[in-house]
């Protein structure tokens, strides 16, 4: 009775249980190979069909050219009457998408034979027929739904000034803003959220192809433009302002009460790069006044927009997005403007900001800890980026053995990181401890690392640059004393991790002494290096045998009870 009551299936609409194996009936593959891959392979043999007949009759010389442009241009609009007509009348509804999808490419083809190959019309009016063409496509996709057919119309009138060989003209980026135009339009109405993609990788070979021809581009030597750098900014602006609109239109329609696509953080991410990247080519590196205006103003106009959506309630994600692509632009933008000490400390600085943003997120109405998770993250690439600048130009490692260049400018910039780092600690373990904990170790490393380089840099390193012995037995000692203080701190405060990071830097130090210090320093910074290491390893050894964990103690730095 057990096992025929559990070998009966269920009518309360469950389905398989999760992990389990479900395969596809007979009947489901037979409807989807007889109805579907059938009709795509007999759609894409009926296109190669007409292409390899069109060539044999080119090949062979059986009618004019004219003929063969009219015959291909009558037989894809048959194809095309028939495929609506097939949707519209006998509900054949996937076999006439396909005959649709794969025909408009056809009068493509048609088109840009005749304007190229056999220069039967201009290209202007060829141009003219493209635009037909897609709109036509377009039509026919709104009507239908069919993101298929909808992706065949609007890219291929973006495309269309590549077809009739107009890209590099001026009057093809126009037409090609109002072709990106009008398939915003579309794209926002049907929430279309990829193709946007597909439209911005359509349109941005043909901005750079007419910034090109228009001499701002030259591999041969100094460019000579041909038109002014105020209009070709304005049309970079132009164009950014119509893939903002592609990413953010339908989220602006919602009010927030949709999430944001990977696709619209992708083609702002994207866009923002390209426009930025082509006004400084434009502008070029001997403007650096305007150069640096070109990158703030950017930011600027990115943070303006972010903090009018977060503070109207527009949508969140929008103004997160926003306000954290303007942070970046800056950031860079310093970094382009300045140089030293000055685009860590700007970095440091950008990284805290974010770090406290990631706290007002979580202590608004709506709380959203992916939003707050975003800001920390963020955080930690400037604070990234800062330790990287310093890591490699202001105290790289050969610092603690030969000293630094410049000693205030090093101590300002890893100063800068630390203290960064553990705000990054302070703010962060509100939104995700694992990432404050890590940056708590970062900036708990900077300031021993800035210990360090002073030591070293003071009294361990000659006029020549080479290392004194003496430096290095301060710096074993620096080092231990360093590592006692943090595992005393860790007992006070009941932190494991506090006294973890005390006993890593303890073994490193007893790693060093026997090592470098045995090997290589003389005999008196030798025994001081010995002495100090071995007083502070016993008062180490008796500070833990006086201490008495809690039972379970476990827990790193207790978290702040006060809300934000």
């Amino acid at each position: 009775m057990y096992s025929e009551r559990m070998d009966q299936p269920t009518d309360h609409g469950e389905g398989p249980p999760p992990g389990s194996f479900n395969p596809m009936s007979r009947i489901e593959f037979e409807r989807l190979f007889g109805g579907r891959v059938l009709a795509w392979i007999g759609g894409l043999a009926t296109l190669l069909g007409l292409v390899f007949l069109m060539r044999s009759a080119v090949d062979s010389s059986w009618f004019t050219e004219e003929v063969r442009a009219l015959l291909a241009a009558v037989g894809s609009l048959l194809l095309l009457g028939s495929g609506v007509w097939l949707h519209e009348r006998k509900r054949h509804l996937e076999l006439g998408r396909l005959l649709v999808a794969v025909t408009i490419p056809g009068l493509y083809a048609t088109t840009v034979v005749a304007t190229q190959t056999y220069d039967l019309i201009s290209p202007v009016l060829g141009l003219e027929a493209a635009a037909l063409i897609g709109l036509a496509g377009v039509a026919i996709a709104v009507r239908w739904s069919s993101m298929l057919v909808g992706s065949v119309g609007i890219l291929g009138a973006l495309a269309a000034p590549i077809f009739v060989g107009t890209a590099s003209e001026g009057g093809s980026i126009a037409f090609v803003a109002v072709a990106l135009a009008a398939g915003v339009g579309v794209l926002l109405w049907q929430r279309w959220d990829w193709l946007a993609l597909g439209a911005f990788a359509v349109s941005v070979p043909q901005l750079v192809a007419w910034i090109g021809a228009s001499g701002f581009i030259s591999l041969e030597g100094e460019a000579d433009p041909s038109q002014p750098v105020p209009l070709v900014l304005a049309v970079l602006v132009g164009f950014w302002v119509l893939y903002a609109a592609a990413a953010f239109g339908y989220e602006l329609r919602s009010r927030g009460k949709e999430g944001l696509p990977v696709s619209s953080w992708l083609l702002l991410l994207c866009s923002s790069v390209f426009v930025v990247g082509a006004g400084a080519v434009v502008i070029g590196a001997d403007s650096a006044l305007a150069l640096d205006a070109w990158v703030f103003g950017f930011a600027a106009a990115h943070l303006l927009l972010g903090g009018a959506a977060i503070r109207f309630g527009v949508h969140r994600e929008i103004g997160s997005l926003l306000t954290g692509g303007g942070i970046g632009l800056a950031a860079f933008g310093v970094a382009n403007a300045f140089d030293g000490p000055t685009v860590v400390a700007v970095w440091a600085a950008v990284a805290v900001a974010l770090a406290y943003l990631s706290t007002r997120v979580d202590a608004s109405p709506t709380p959203t800890l992916s939003d707050a998770s975003r800001l920390l993250l963020a955080a930690c690439g400037f604070l990234g980026l800062a330790l990287a600048h310093v890591l490699i130009v202001e105290a790289p490692p050969t610092a603690i053995a030969e000293g630094v260049a410049d000693l205030g400018s090093s101590l300002v910039a890893i100063a800068s990181c630390a203290i960064a780092a553990l705000a990054c600690w302070h703010f962060g373990r509100r939104v995700d401890r694992r990432v404050a904990t890590a940056a708590g170790f970062v900036g708990a490393i900077g300031f021993v690392y800035l210990g360090s380089v002073l030591i070293i840099d003071a009294i361990g390193a000659d006029e020549a640059g080479d290392a004194r012995e003496i430096g290095q037995a301060w710096l074993s000692a620096f080092w231990a004393a360093m590592g006692l203080g943090a595992v005393i701190v860790g007992m006070a405060r009941r932190s494991v991790n506090v006294r973890l990071g005390g006993l890593a830097l303890l073994a490193l130090v007893i790693g060093k002494v026997w090592t470098y210090d045995l090997a290589e320093l003389e005999e008196l910074p030798r025994a001081l290096s010995f002495v100090a290491l071995g007083l502070l390893l016993l008062v180490s050894a008796f500070a833990y045998q006086r201490f008495k964990p809690e039972k379970g103690e476990e827990t790193d730095v207790r978290e702040p009870q006060a809300s934000v």
